[in-house]
C-alpha cells in the first residue's frame, strides 16, 4: 500500500485535465503539459480531484502507484505556479549576462562559456545572480544543475557557482610548518 499513491489530487480552480489510455493531459494558466501513465496504475477523475490506484501486487506496480502520482502533481503546480531555481557567481570577476535566450558566464575561463537556455526554460540574470523558471520540475532542476556544473564552487575559497542558500564546506589552506 503506497502512503503517497492513495492521496487524493486536488484540481484547483482554472486546470483543465483530461485522462486517456496512454497520457494524462493538464491545461492551466501557464501551458499544458502531458504526463504518461505509468504500467499499471489506474488514473481515474473523482468529484474532488484525481485519484490513482494499482491495478495488482506486483512490487513494480506498487512502486509506480506513489511515482504515478507525484508526476501528475508536480505537473498541476507547474501549470498553476512554475518551478523556480536560484544560483549565485561567487568569485572576483566572475560575472554573468544575457545574450538573447543564451546565458553568456565569465567564471575564471580563458573564454566566455555560453549555455543556451533548453526549450520550455526561462533564465533571468540580476547582479550575480541567475534564476532559472519553467513548468516541469526536472526540466527546471536539470537546466540549474546544467548550470552549476560549468564551475562548481570549490572547497578551498568558495568560488564557482552555487544554489542560492547551498553551504560550500571549506577546507583549510596549506599551514606554514614551524621548524625549529
Amino acid at each position: 500500500m503506497s502512503k503517497v499513491g492513495k492521496k487524493l489530487i486536488e484540481i484547483p480552480q482554472g486546470v483543465e485535465v483530461a485522462i486517456s489510455e496512454k497520457m494524462v493531459s493538464i491545461k492551466g494558466p501557464k501551458g499544458s503539459l502531458e504526463v504518461a501513465r505509468l504500467n499499471g496504475i489506474d488514473v481515474k477523475m473523482e468529484d474532488q480531484g484525481i485519484l490513482c490506484s494499482a491495478q495488482d501486487e506486483k512490487t513494480q506496480t506498487t512502486m509506480n502507484w506513489g511515482t504515478m502520482r507525484s508526476l501528475i502533481q508536480n505537473a498541476i503546480e507547474g501549470v498553476t505556479q512554475g518551478y523556480v531555481k536560484s544560483l549565485e557567481l561567487e568569485g572576483v570577476g566572475y560575472k554573468v549576462s544575457m545574450e538573447g535566450t543564451t546565458l553568456v558566464l565569465k567564471v575564471g575561463f580563458s573564454h566566455l562559456v555560453k549555455f543556451p537556455a533548453p526549450e520550455g526554460i526561462t533564465i533571468t540574470t540580476e547582479g550575480n545572480k541567475i534564476t532559472v523558471f519553467g513548468m516541469e520540475k526536472q526540466a527546471v532542476g536539470q537546466a540549474a544543475a546544467d548550470i552549476r556544473k560549468i564551475k562548481k564552487p570549490e572547497p578551498y575559497l568558495g568560488k564557482g557557482i552555487r544554489y542560492s542558500g547551498e553551504v560550500v564546506r571549506r577546507k583549510t589552506g596549506k599551514k606554514a610548518g614551524t621548524t625549529a
